[in-house]
């Protein structure tokens, strides 16, 4: 309120007293320079350089990690992945199937048609490939099942049930294509 109205502030105007900041700054940055403390400049920073990460550590002489060279595939890692392969085959399966019943020109029974003229073996070969994922992935999650009661989870049993669940997928699949 005292700025507005033109007040005094301990004998001075406060307008008169803001008035002189500059100058009390300019003589303050006068006494720095002699007294021998150096001036400090702001320079704009260069943004920089954009180097790829690759050729960064090739000039640094960095050593490239050898990761997967070195990893050695273990059952548990590969059954993991591998059911997830299968998920997702079954989800394409799942996909092309109706996407097929959807633009196809004729009814499944024209297309049943036309497989009763392949070779036994190789209709035997063709239903053991689609099969082959719902076995596997059917197997597996009854594992996972038996695994959410919280039993055979030390390593021996967890690489036990592991081959126990490869010969069921087996017997599974070759059940399902010798229908």
């Amino acid at each position: 309120m005292a700025l507005f109205c033109g007040g005094k502030l301990g004998g001075r105007s406060v307008l008169s007293t803001i008035g002189r900041i500059p100058c009390i700054l300019s003589r303050a940055q006068y006494a720095q320079t002699a007294a021998g403390v150096p001036k400090i400049t702001i320079q704009k920073a260069e943004p920089p350089k954009e180097e790829h990460y690759d050729n960064k550590n090739e000039r640094l002489k960095r050593p490239l990690s050898p990761h997967l060279s070195i990893y050695a595939f273990q059952m548990t890692s590969t059954l993991s992945i591998t059911h997830r392969a299968t998920g997702m085959a079954l989800s394409a399966y799942t996909f092309g199937l109706g996407i097929g019943a959807l633009v196809l020109p004729n009814d499944v029974s024209h297309y049943i048609a036309l497989l009763e003229n392949v070779s036994p073996a190789v209709l035997f070969l063709a239903k053991f490939c689609i099969a082959a994922p719902f076995g596997y992935h059917f197997a597996n999650g009854i594992r996972h099942l038996y695994w959410d009661t919280a039993r055979g989870l030390t390593l021996k049993e967890v690489y036990s049930t592991g081959y126990a669940m490869l010969g069921l997928a087996t017997l599974i699949t070759i059940a399902i294509a010798a229908l």
